[in-house]
């Protein structure tokens, strides 16, 4: 199916569009995982089990939700909240 049938199928509002995707070559843009290793202090890292296990995640979630939200609030040039309060940035 070319992309212009494929879009105005979309647009009319078909019920299934799913059929005429092929989602085994599906992948996101960006989204490959590289794998790295990061040293941190013991503290810091008796410090992140505690924070996941309060919240129920894993230590490497944690560690990615926090790094994502930092990457974006520097792209967008916007602190933190805790940052303001600390008066650091």
């Amino acid at each position: 199916m070319k992309a212009k049938d494929f879009d105005t199928k979309f647009d009319e509002g078909a019920d299934d569009i799913i059929d005429d995707l092929d989602v085994k070559s599906a992948r996101r843009v960006n989204q490959e995982a590289k794998r790295i290793n990061v040293d941190f202090p013991a503290w810091v890292v008796e410090s992140l089990d505690r924070e996941a296990a309060r919240i129920g995640v894993t230590r490497q979630s944690i560690i990615k939700v926090w790094l994502v939200e930092r990457l974006r609030a520097e792209a967008a040039n916007k602190p933190l909240k805790s940052d303001t309060a600390s008066g650091a940035h």
